[in-house]
């Protein structure tokens, strides 16, 4: 279902299109473990995509991206709904497990992301052999 609703057209041929939906993937079934509701699963995907388009549209450093996922989640557990970001309806417990997650999925491995993104070319696979 993620490789439709990404609109995955050579996955079996592209070595970015494989990597991209393992990486949704497995984000979507750790949030899933988590118990987090719709609201939450949503709003989690859409940080997953948007820390990734920093990168591949952006160009952004690993540490530029790091100050965005701050800006991101400030404001989570505070009452004050002027602080609050748009991930406020995340507890405080959550935000440190996605700041985890986040770490060895993403950040641990950030330049090979930025390969994948910004290599000159990708190989194409003639067979499944």
């Amino acid at each position: 279902k993620l490789e439709e609703f990404l609109n995955f057209k050579q996955l079996k041929t592209s070595l970015k299109e494989a990597i991209l939906l393992d990486y949704y993937t497995a984000g979507f079934w750790w949030a899933i473990e988590m118990n987090f509701n719709l609201t939450q699963l949503s709003g989690f995907m859409d940080l997953l995509n948007f820390l990734l388009e920093n990168l591949s549209d952006k160009h952004m450093t690993l540490g530029d991206n790091l100050k965005e996922l701050g800006r991101a989640m400030a404001g989570i557990g505070e009452t004050d709904s002027e602080g609050s970001g748009d991930l406020n309806f995340f507890s405080i417990e959550q935000a440190k497990a996605i700041v985890d997650y986040l770490n060895i999925s993403l950040f641990k491995h950030y330049k090979l992301y930025e390969y994948l993104f910004h290599s000159p070319g990708e190989e194409f696979v003639i067979s499944n052999e």
